[in-house]
């Protein structure tokens, strides 16, 4: 049956919801550009200034994006805080990743990095909009950056930053040298998963990057598993 104006009626149910991301106290230039990337994807950008952690407690968003400088902790420890946005992702800018373990206890997923040049900033967005998007299956690894410990079978000790996580693995970041196929356990905490270890191999190692892949057989494993599957159900 059409309306009034002979347009057929679409059931609510039908209507996809629009995911929503906040751009918090940006400049307009990195408005405008994250605002173009993030549209490709089908996510809405909402830009909010003074009361940014009010509504980040109040209204649901799916991603925000902030400067990592004194006052981001407020923001990002009421997303976090909030029943609504508790799995919200976190897109960090500008500062380094050593910068930005300051704030490793909020879960920041992923960094844009300054200057805001359109290429990364639509690389980074390509490589998250699934998990904005809550389009879990075709997204296995959650990206999050934490501080890890690593310990190498010669029981030399070493500290990264993880990049992503997934059940089987995880990809870090590190200026130390390793070599593909060595031994090590590894360490860590995620928001809500308080310190867990698990047994893994280096597989890859590409600049300051290196993949673990952790021991199937590590029953520890099994804590990581139920927290991504909580995190990725929320």
């Amino acid at each position: 049956m059409g309306n009034a104006l002979g347009t057929p009626f679409t059931p609510p149910s039908s209507i996809k919801k629009i995911a929503r991301a906040a751009l918090v106290d940006l400049n307009e230039s990195s408005r405008y550009l994250l605002t173009e990337c993030f549209r490709q994807f089908g996510i809405e950008t909402v830009v909010t200034s003074e009361g940014s952690a009010e509504r980040l407690r109040q209204e649901k968003f799916e991603a925000c994006v902030l400067h990592l400088k004194p006052g981001a902790e407020k923001v990002m420890e009421a997303a976090r805080t909030s029943p609504s946005n508790s799995r919200i992702v976190i897109y960090g800018l500008g500062g380094s990743a050593k910068a930005a373990m300051k704030f490793s206890q909020y879960g920041i997923n992923a960094m844009f990095q300054e200057p805001l040049e359109r290429p990364g900033a639509l690389k980074l967005v390509r490589a998250t909009h699934n998990l904005v998007l809550h389009e879990f299956r075709r997204y296995v690894r959650v990206p999050i950056m934490t501080d890890v410990s690593v310990v190498l079978s010669d029981g030399q000790r070493l500290t990264a930053s993880s990049l992503e996580v997934s059940s089987g693995g995880m990809s870090l970041k590190t200026s130390e040298e390793l070599q593909a196929g060595s031994n090590c356990e590894i360490s860590f905490s995620l928001l809500t998963l308080p310190r867990v270890a698990v047994r893994g191999t280096v597989s890859w190692r590409k600049g300051k990057s290196f993949g673990i892949r952790f021991d199937s057989g590590d029953d520890r494993r099994r804590r990581l598993k139920e927290w991504i599957n909580g995190y990725l159900e929320s």
